[in-house]
């Protein structure tokens, strides 16, 4: 009696035919046995378009999560939007409501002192309220180590219901701020990160359709270089910043914009710079060309 399991190949239901040909291909193709033979498959599925650009960048942010820490992606201590607990109300409540965030750190002294979170909606009080008091408001901030792994912070955001945590080094001084928002937009876009791309990959990768994967701090250079463009390197120095610098603001994931007889689809991006990049020539470049002239001549 054989008591070993058997493999998923061999567990088709009696009614499911499959063909001679799915049955020899199963038999003859190993099954993915590390992570990065699984990342080629599902590139190879999105090359094939078996699944689309957004349910790789997902997939692939997912793989992400575990390898990143919390320094990886928290708001540096410098960019964060804190509250000084010595200011009163009435001086930091513009300030709160040009940042439009809906939790703030709120220190005491300096900020490697962080007593609390303050949520926005919180200061709806002081206009009700004529003893309002901030201190009394404020919620207990969470503090953990640079160190700490994205998959288990996310969990603890869940488990816990907590929305923001404190970031602090080995001698205990806050390094910066994250929040649930930045670990989820590793999987669902929007966030702070890039393509697993190892280091031979380079920063542009092309696929047999045509199209290539380009990393948004791809220097304006070499980005000319593989495309023959002739884009300007003067005002930004990278791909990322020239179609920053089009759009007029950070788009977002899916935004796409022509430049010359190129697409760009934005794949990857977060409140702050683009990411990642889908590209690929405008079928229609060369009709537009020969219309143009046309008109011209």
């Amino acid at each position: 009696m054989n008591d070993s399991y058997p493999s998923r190949r061999h567990t088709d239901k009696p009614h499911e035919k499959r063909s001679l040909l799915e049955r020899l291909t199963d038999f003859i193709s190993p099954e993915p046995e590390t992570r990065s033979e699984l990342l080629e498959i599902l590139q190879d599925a999105h090359t094939r378009n078996l699944i689309d650009a957004d349910s790789l960048s997902m997939i692939e942010g997912v793989f992400q999560v575990s390898d990143l820490s919390a320094r990886d992606i928290m708001i540096p201590r410098a960019q964060m939007d804190a509250i000084n607990i010595a200011e009163p109300p009435e001086q930091f409540i513009p300030y709160v409501l040009e940042k439009a965030h809906s939790r703030y750190p709120v220190y005491e002294g300096n900020r490697d002192n962080v007593i609390g979170v303050l949520l926005a909606k919180d200061l709806l009080r002081y206009y009700a309220e004529e003893d309002f008091d901030v201190r009394g408001m404020l919620r207990p901030a969470v503090f953990i180590p640079e160190s700490k792994r994205l998959n288990v912070l996310l969990h603890d955001f869940r488990v816990n219901r907590n929305h923001i945590a404190i970031v602090v080094d080995e001698y205990g001084g806050v390094a910066g701020l994250i929040t649930i928002e930045d670990v989820l937009e590793q999987i669902v876009g929007d966030i702070e990160d890039e393509y697993d791309f190892d280091e031979e990959s380079g920063n542009i990768i092309a696929s047999p359709d045509g199209r290539y994967r380009v990393r948004a701090l791809t220097e304006i250079e070499q980005f000319n270089e593989t495309f023959g463009t002739q884009f300007s390197d003067e005002e930004v120095d990278t791909i990322g910043g020239l179609v920053t610098h089009r759009f007029g603001r950070v788009p977002h994931r899916g935004e796409r914009m022509r430049i010359d007889d190129l697409i760009f689809e934005v794949l990857r991006t977060d409140a702050r710079q683009i990411h990642m990049l889908l590209v690929r020539r405008d079928p229609l470049a060369g009709q537009r060309e020969r219309e143009q002239q046309h008109v011209e001549s």
